[in-house]
């Protein structure tokens, strides 16, 4: 039989490259299906706080190259269009009765893979749902008609060719025509001629051209229907509202540039506001946008590649809906660079980021200020007279100060993302059980280091000490149908401590509880009554205060307790079980007494099931390793259903209600009721092993026994709940959480210290939290992101980072290289923004009208928004090294390194042939250029790693970028170049004891083991090379035959 391997990811992919918006489940659901890293689709909803909340994630196993949504006419629901690269047009429709994508057509049109002639890099629909192109880089289009059967399902046609062969294709886009012949528009370039021309003439005078294709229904194919060239630099194309909304067209957005067009209509272009800093010769490119169409109006987000959002509006004629007299270009707010963005119909804004954390918004404004920057259509002489090119715009466009403060949005919730990791460390040397991972992520200023521990984070709102050391804790209510907590009870060895919750914890001395004995256990029963069961006996206060004890026979003591709203077990020494119920009358009744003859260790009862008036079953472990299941129905009472044997002492036993695995808990619908909770045991062990059995919920039977090792301390088991559902907090050397989230249960440790002893606490404050004991303080804590694998702590670095080693001697350290190209240092950065502050305001009192900023702009701020100033010539560097402790961010050393350095590669090494002592190694590039390469000089820095400094020691000239840096027996190995290089550590610099210099392109990596060392080459894979000491040479004796590209 053929092996089929499966690849699961410890943590899903958090990065996001396609993003759409949709109504996918009901016809007012406002819902975001996103493509994580390519290959899983997502889809989330915003609650009604703005929170984004995952309903459901669908693996597809193949690279999501497209992804749009479109819905028939009169339907009130989206369908989904996928492209990838399995060479089909995939169409999904979501089933709410399974809570998953259903597969409604397949369509294969071509080869598999990413190839530029296979369709799906590109998807466009019809606005009225009547047809799809899907579109290739080059060349291949097809178009597909869609329609309704008799059933009312959806079918498709065969695929009409719209292909136009040496075409490169930019954008695609359908045109909004109301019910004629759909019409779809695309960006073009040919490139026939500049093909055959070697001067490179022609393909410098090739035109982009904006194209119109129709599908003629009636006879059933695709003409090329309109064209007309275009700006050189445009790329998108965001389609304009027709029929009664609007007056059809696209708006083209390029660089410097954004325009209206239409077949006989003339176009219409405005400057893009320009920000004070941005070099005259440097152009500003829009890399996404997005409509937002409501009844009576329609506008435009686009964002810059600097990150600044702006507001585009038609001013259409009065008279003629389908004349544009005008186009506005409002500066709208500024936020991270996104590759996608959303609107819903709810007023948010979903920014997906290629290089941060993905955003929602909250609309606070739709950019209406009078006093906003904003550009309009040039008067024609000036038009004619101005180019494309961003000199020309930036003599017309308005100018404006970007604002650190939003304006017209804020933030309502965040989806991490760690994309792109840049460089990563496994942490062994920390002695916590659970090893951290530090993460290098971000771009420019947004860049952090990111420290990564598994397990669910947990935010701390108080904690308190305690007088005494506490055994355990509960929280109660005053009845049954409050929804907070009233008290809080804090037992120790031979007192009992009862604080009441409100705006503040106190102390409550006038309770009905006994205060002078151990408490075991505390309930609020049906019928509003407290009990408390203590050491040597229970008390019962009633409703109305009265209260009544029972006391232990023959002043036996009570070991264990275990109590639900309407019965209670209590065992005693010798192995006494005693069973209590609640009566008709509100008393609590001893109803059965059974002596099992051997110790107890452990006792347990489930909660009383809906519509039941008791628990079906006690489970009891003993001292034997066995685990007992005794019978509650008064038929047979405290006999035995079922046994089980464990390899240890069970310590602490659990029956829980829970869903099982795949189970689809969020709604029901009205012809499939909600499915009934599964009831499980679990049992904790004394070596810290947790065993789940599956208890059949007539017979007691127990099944699917499933173990797994929690930590090296016993185990204690608690109830409680967590997003409406109830869970099973295991205590161990580390905590751990059993829970059902999102139709998956899911065994997580939870990232906090040792607890001790919790339970559940509900206030105005805190909606399903925790109160937690940990040695002498009690603490209120929330568990945050649940289903996360990860608690993340993110500390912010100043440059884009490249690579982090650990530093050998200060072993809580890392050493970070930095380096941004395009890029202003600190000090630049400063002076620019003193110099920009003072322009603003100067322009401001000039002009008034023209020049106002954004409101709610803070002078305070230190830095610009998002992106710093952009240098108006390439090969302008910012770097910086610098030494950080990752457990709690604090800076150890940041060298800022200037005259147009970078840093691109770091090493510590120790030359045995000198001393013990670890330097550090940095490779730095002056003036470096990538397209010519070029650079005026290269160098490696040896670093002392001081107190509070880096000590330069000396600096070694090379003549290529050191690329890579590796320690390798006592000597420094370089990939410089083409040169595989041994330097041992002199006096003035480093000296060069052996050099390879066969390798084909570049030295990107290399790795060592005893005397091979294994180098990746950028362009031709991997290569084996080994040092012969005796002959101190370097010497290749293998390399991969397949040639492949090494990052």
């Amino acid at each position: 039989q053929i092996m089929h391997l499966l690849s699961l990811n410890l943590q899903k992919s958090t990065a996001i490259n396609v993003a759409v918006y949709g109504n996918f489940t009901t016809s007012k659901s406002q819902e975001i299906v996103v493509s994580r890293a390519g290959h899983t689709i997502e889809l989330l909803r915003p609650d009604e706080e703005g929170k984004l909340i995952s309903i459901c994630v669908t693996p597809l196993f193949a690279v999501i190259r497209s992804m749009f949504p479109f819905r028939l006419a009169g339907s009130n629901r989206d369908y989904l269009i996928i492209g990838s690269d399995a060479g089909k047009v995939s169409i999904l429709e979501f089933d709410v009765s399974t809570n998953d994508w259903k597969l409604l057509h397949c369509e294969v049109f071509g080869k598999t893979g990413c190839r530029r002639i296979v369709p799906g890099q590109y998807l466009a629909a019809d606005p009225k749902g009547r047809a799809i192109l899907i579109g290739a880089i080059e060349k291949q289009r097809f178009v597909y008609v869609m329609n309704r059967d008799s059933a009312n399902r959806l079918t498709i046609s065969s695929p009409l060719e719209a292909h136009k062969s040496e075409t490169i294709l930019f954008s695609v886009c359908g045109i909004d025509v109301g019910f004629e012949n759909p019409i779809f528009a695309t960006i073009e370039l040919e490139y026939n001629e500049a093909d055959q021309d070697p001067t490179g003439e022609a393909a410098s005078e090739a035109e982009k051209k904006l194209t119109y294709y129709e599908l003629d229904l009636g006879l059933n194919h695709v003409v090329r229907k309109w064209s007309e060239p275009i700006s050189r630099t445009a790329n998108i194309l965001l389609p304009v509202p027709g029929g009664d909304d609007g007056p059809s067209g696209v708006i083209i957005c390029g660089e410097d540039w954004i325009s209206y067009k239409h077949q006989n209509h003339m176009e219409i272009r405005a400057p893009i506001p320009r920000r004070y800093d941005q070099p005259n010769t440097k152009g500003l490119l829009i890399t996404t946008g997005t409509l937002h169409k409501q009844k009576d109006l329609f506008f435009y987000i686009v964002q810059s590649e600097l990150g600044d959002l702006y507001k585009i509006t038609l001013d259409i004629n009065a008279n003629n809906k389908k004349i544009v007299d005008n186009l506005y270009i409002t500066v709208f707010d500024s936020i991270p660079l996104s590759s996608n963005l959303c609107i819903t119909k709810t007023g948010l804004l979903f920014a997906s980021s290629e290089f941060n954390n993905h955003i929602i918004f909250q609309f606070q404004g739709i950019g209406d200020n009078p006093t906003a920057v904003k550009s309009s259509k040039l008067e024609d002489e000036i038009n004619e007279q101005l180019g494309d090119d961003a000199e020309s715009a930036s003599s017309v466009a308005p100018k404006f100060k970007p604002s650190d403060k939003l304006t017209n949005l804020s933030v309502t919730d965040s989806l991490l993302s760690l994309a792109p990791i840049l460089d990563m460390i496994v942490d062994k040397s920390d002695k916590l059980e659970s090893y951290p991972i530090y993460l290098l992520s971000g771009c420019n200023n947004r860049s952090v280091l990111r420290t990564l521990r598994h397990g669910l984070p947990v935010t701390q709102l108080a904690e308190s000490d305690l007088p005494g050391k506490p055994q355990a804790v509960w929280t109660i209510k005053g009845n049954q149908n409050e929804e907070y907590d009233k008290y809080i009870i804090v037992t120790f060895p031979s007192s009992t401590l009862i604080l009441s919750i409100g705006d503040t914890i106190e102390e409550v001395t006038n309770s009905d509880f006994i205060l002078t004995t151990n408490t075991l256990n505390v309930v609020l029963l049906d019928d509003n009554a407290m009990l408390q069961v203590h050491t040597y006996g229970i008390r019962h206060i009633r409703s109305d205060n009265r209260k009544s004890d029972w006391k232990t026979p023959g002043n036996k003591i009570i070991e264990y307790a275990t109590v639900n709203k309407r019965q209670v077990a209590i065992t005693l020494t010798g192995g006494i079980i005693i069973y209590f119920e609640l009566g008709i009358t509100g008393q609590l009744v001893e109803t059965a007494t059974i002596e099992l003859n051997k110790e107890i260790t452990s006792i347990d009862i489930s909660t009383v099931p809906p519509g039941r008036i008791r628990a079906d079953f006690l489970a009891v472990g003993c001292i034997d390793n066995t685990i007992q299941l005794l019978s509650l129905d008064p038929k047979d009472l405290l006999s035995q259903r079922s046994t089980m044997s464990v390899s240890n002492r069970p310590t602490s036993l659990c029956l829980v209600y829970m869903f099982k695995e795949n189970v689809i808990i969020d709604k029901p619908q009205a012809d499939k009721p909600l499915p009934l909770p599964t009831l499980y045991l679990y049992v904790g062990l004394v070596n810290g092993v947790l065993v789940r059995v599956e208890v059949e919920g007539n017979s007691g039977s127990l099944s699917d026994s499933r173990q797994k090792f929690l930590g090296s301390k016993s185990i204690k088991l608690s109830k409680i709940m967590i997003a409406n559902y109830v869970a099973v907090v295991a205590l161990s050397s580390r905590p751990w959480l059993l829970y059902n989230y999102q139709n998956k249960y899911i065994q997580s440790p939870i990232s906090y210290d040792h607890i001790e002893y919790l339970s559940s606490f509900t206030s105005e404050v805190c909606n399903q939290g925790i109160v937690a004991i940990t040695n002498q303080s009690l603490k209120i804590l929330t568990i945050d992101n649940l289903g996360e694998k990860f608690n993340i702590t993110n500390y912010p670095l100043r440059y884009t980072p490249r690579k982090m080693i650990k530093l050998p001697g200060f072993e809580k350290y890392l050493a970070i290289i930095e380096s941004d190209h395009n890029e202003y240092n600190e000090y630049e950065k400063q002076q620019i923004k003193y110099a920009v502050n003072e322009a603003y305001e100067k322009d401001k009192t000039n002009n008034d009208a023209d020049m106002t900023n954004n409101d709610g702009e803070d002078d305070e701020a230190l830095f610009v928004p998002v992106r710093g100033p952009v240098p108006p010539q390439f090969g302008k560097w910012a770097s910086c090294i610098r030494i950080i402790d990752p457990l709690n961010g604090n800076n150890k050393i940041i060298l800022e390194l200037s005259n147009n350095e970078a840093a691109i590669s770091l090493c510590t090494c120790k030359f045995t042939q000198i001393s013990d002592e670890n330097f550090l190694i940095v490779g730095i590039v002056k003036d470096l250029v990538f397209h010519p390469k070029s650079f005026t000089s290269s160098y490696i820095n040896v670093y002392r790693v001081l107190d509070n400094q880096l000590q330069l020691l000396h600096q070694t000239d090379v003549d290529d970028i050191p690329s890579v840096l590796n320690e390798f027996q006592g000597k420094l190995l370089v990939g410089c170049g083409k040169a595989l290089r041994l330097y041992e550590l002199g006096k003035k610099k480093l000296l060069r004891k052996c050099e390879n210099r066969l390798f084909p392109v570049s030295i990107v990596k290399l790795q060592t083991y005893g005397d091979r060392i294994y180098v990746g080459d950028v362009a031709e894979s991997i290569h084996f090379v080994k040092y012969k000491r005796q002959d101190n040479s370097l010497v290749i004796f293998a390399d991969d035959t397949v040639p492949r590209y090494i990052y």
